[in-house]
């Protein structure tokens, strides 16, 4: 893949993602602030029903003690007529009149103000009631002088009824100046207004805590909730208990402390889902740019892997050429001694070969899991100085050397020796080929409770720590300059890695760049 085009796509890619997370941030922040309108809205309706109902109740509760009253006082009550008004209409041709008359009568009760335990003036209530009389008369001259005479009409058309505005108006101004006077712990209780509330609330499905309290001109009443506090982002009010001149002396305030959790706990379950549908959109974008940068780099060190191996198997056969060519010559086919020893060369550098080819098929083989691991109980510095046998032509092509510091006490573990023997044997040519000076290898052996600690120790070239945390991985090896300088191709440590866990073993690596390595293997021991 293109480097540019697989670079605009990871930005296309992150731009999509981080679009989808702030469209959904967006759309919570939205949602979040219409339900905070719809609780506005509901919580106002519900305040303002409070308010209607506690101003009905009280008329109520007057205009039932009234009723009472009026009815045990057994008085007949004293009327008179507020308007008159006549109208009269004559018809010529017939000598028909017809006389209609309305009058507003009201009816004066006398009922003292006293009897609602206040000292006031001596309150009068009223009813005001309407009486309307159609009159007409057949062959009559009506005037003022003949309906003052007693003029019997021939016909008489009779109505009346209650003015119930006139009523209504004439009792409320009453009422509210009554109780304008009293207490407010008379006019309302804290039991009444929280049940009050609650019915409200409930009906609007506001399910949430509240607290509540009235207050006088500012100031908080004994009328509220043990735990009401003012709050101005939570709390919402409205007047009560408006007096005749219109002035709002109280004000009821409801406040709700759980607000925010009760606007969330609506959004929640379609939020759940949002952030889990993101989650798996981030994980899946992460899994596949990790997938993307991954391919690319094994399809760098793949090419990498390519280019060492035919470097490696391009040497051995340049020799094995030089040797069948040399061997060919009449003067060397004749010489028993070069013969034998241009052999050799084939040999040993086919013998290399077949390694490397080895290697290869050990750590497919051991990724498929169809390497057979049979183990036996071995003892572990045997096992090591067999693979120090193993390196030593090359140690002493090198000039180098290998210490052995046997400190473990216990040293028998179960083991596959041929196996472990690879394993020690690639460790110590890893020391070999990453020491550019002479060779000085340490390797260690200790016990720690029920384990055996082998550390094999150079004096190298040392590794970053990225190469620490990546020197198992397969294929992998860490650039020094020239790709070549170091042979190898990335496959013997993790070889190492596999075959020691495979033996329930551990194997790390400290380094330091410029001083050298310590590859450190943990068996267990029989007991």
């Amino acid at each position: 893949m293109n480097k540019l085009f697989f670079r605009l796509l990871v930005l296309l890619m992150s731009l999509s993602l981080i679009g989808i997370i702030l469209v959904q941030v967006y759309w919570f922040n939205t949602s979040f602030k219409n339900n905070d309108e719809q609780f506005k809205f509901h919580v106002t309706q519900v305040i303002g029903n409070v308010a209607d109902k506690l101003q009905k109740q009280e008329a109520y509760s007057f205009y039932d003690k009234y009723n009472r009253i009026k009815d045990s006082t057994g008085k007949t009550p004293r009327k008179e007529d507020l308007t008159e008004f006549y109208y009269v209409q004559r018809n010529t041709k017939t000598n028909k009149t017809i006389v209609y008359s309305n009058s507003v009568i009201s009816e004066d009760y006398d009922i003292s103000s006293s009897l609602f335990n206040k000292k006031f003036n001596n309150e009068k209530f009223k009813n005001f009631s309407s009486k309307r009389v159609t009159e007409v008369y057949n062959n009559n001259t009506v005037d003022k002088s003949s309906l003052s005479n007693n003029l019997l009409p021939d016909v008489t058309v009779e109505k009346s009824g209650n003015l119930d505005v006139l009523d209504k108006v004439q009792f409320e101004i009453s009422y509210k100046d009554i109780a304008a006077a009293m207490p407010l712990n008379e006019r309302v209780s804290k039991e009444e207004l929280q049940k009050l509330i609650k019915k409200e609330l409930e009906e609007y499905g506001v399910n949430t805590k509240f607290e509540f309290g009235i207050y006088s001109n500012g100031i908080a009443t004994n009328v509220k909730s043990p735990e009401f506090k003012y709050d101005k982002e939570l709390t919402y009010s409205i007047p009560i208990y408006t007096d005749n001149e219109g002035n709002e002396k109280y004000k009821l305030l409801v406040s709700f402390p759980h607000k925010k959790k009760f606007l969330l706990s609506e959004l929640i379950s379609i939020t759940v889902l949002s952030i889990i549908f993101t989650l798996i959109i981030i994980v899946a974008y992460t899994s596949a740019l990790n997938q993307l940068i991954r391919q690319r780099q094994i399809s760098e060190i793949k090419t990498d892997f390519i280019n060492n191996m035919t470097h490696e198997f391009k040497t051995p056969i340049a020799t094995i050429n030089l040797a069948l060519d040399a061997i060919k010559n009449p003067k060397i086919i004749d010489d028993k001694e070069k013969v034998f020893k241009y052999l050799q060369m084939i040999r040993d550098e086919n013998k290399r070969m077949h390694a490397q080819v080895e290697n290869v098929l050990r750590i497919s083989k051991l990724e498929k899991k169809e390497l057979d691991i049979d183990k036996e109980s071995s003892n572990v510095e045997e096992v090591i100085l067999d693979a120090i046998e193993h390196v030593n032509l090359i140690l002493e092509d090198r000039e180098g050397q290998i210490k052995t510091h046997f400190d473990a006490s216990r040293k028998t573990a179960l083991m596959n020796d041929v196996h472990f023997t690879n394993v020690i044997v690639n460790v110590l040519e890893n020391a070999i080929k990453y020491s550019p000076d002479v060779p000085d290898i340490d390797v260690y052996t200790e016990n720690i409770k029920d384990m055996i600690l082998i550390k094999v120790k150079d004096k190298g070239l040392g590794m970053s720590k990225v190469a620490q945390k990546r020197v198992f991985e397969k294929f992998y090896r860490e650039h020094t300059g020239n790709i070549h300088n170091v042979k190898g191709h990335g496959l013997g440590l993790a070889y190492v890695k596999r075959i020691v866990e495979d033996h329930n073993g551990q194997i790390y690596v400290e380094s330091e760049k410029g001083k050298g390595s310590t590859f450190i293997i943990k068996l267990p021991l029989i007991n």
